[in-house]
């Protein structure tokens, strides 16, 4: 029989946190219905390796076309975990990022930072036997949000987890360890718990790093338990 950890919902924002004003529109109104799941919504699909490029994980080399993307060459890793520090194997990770000047490869994002020819900002990989992860890539650069007159977004990494199913998707992001704009997020703001905030901050990891090549952060992924990583597609639970 498996050990049950009572969630600490202390180290999770409330839907509903004006300072970040967009959360005005998102937050529900009304209490939360649950809905049934089908058997393939539940068991599928699952992902091998055989879903996975090998240069997939390498955002400095999937998307060149003619040279390596701008940037400061960075490293992150770490692993995804269970409550009671147990990896969790053969998961998918997907991360979509900013590049260097702090803009998206989206057609909807017009600020004024350049796009990088040689740059998508998007990769994944498949979690090893110990749920080791790794990805090569370019540390985003922050910019400017229509939050209040002058914020902005820390540098950061979207990560999403997924489980057997689409439904068992979770999507969190991270930042970077030491950086001032952290604790000047509007956003970063809404999370109650320094603790929790910190779970959301890679670590610089010198260990890892490629002398003259590639700085390395790490970053591990808790996927339940009472301290779990915060999840924003989950506030209810995870």
């Amino acid at each position: 029989m498996r050990e049950y950890y009572q969630r600490d919902r202390r180290l999770h924002p409330p839907a509903l946190t004006p300072d970040y004003k967009t959360s005005v529109a998102r937050s529900p109104r009304y209490s939360m219905i649950s809905l049934q799941q089908s058997a393939s919504e539940i068991t599928g699909p699952t992902f091998g390796h055989n879903d996975i490029d090998r240069v997939d994980n390498d955002l400095i080399r999937n998307y060149a076309k003619s040279g390596d993307p701008v940037g400061e060459r960075i490293i992150v890793h770490g692993r995804v975990l269970d409550e009671n520090a147990r990896p969790v194997p053969h998961t998918l990770v997907e991360i979509w990022q900013a590049n260097a000047s702090g803009r998206y490869r989206h057609k909807k994002d017009t600020y004024l930072g350049a796009l990088d020819p040689n740059f998508g900002g998007c990769g994944r990989t498949i979690t090893d036997a110990e749920g080791r992860y790794v990805f090569r890539t370019i540390k985003p650069g922050a910019y400017p949000w229509r939050n209040w007159v002058n914020n902005w977004r820390p540098a950061h990494i979207h990560v999403s987890v997924f489980g057997h199913s689409f439904s068992q998707r979770l999507i969190t992001q991270l930042y970077f360890e030491g950086d001032p704009l952290i604790a000047k997020c509007p956003i970063v703001a809404t999370i109650p718990d320094q603790d929790a905030i910190e779970q959301l901050t890679a670590k610089l990891d010198l260990n890892a790093t490629v002398p003259l090549d590639s700085i390395a952060y790490k970053f591990d992924i808790v996927l339940r338990g009472r301290r779990s990583t915060y999840f924003e597609n989950r506030p209810e639970g995870n």
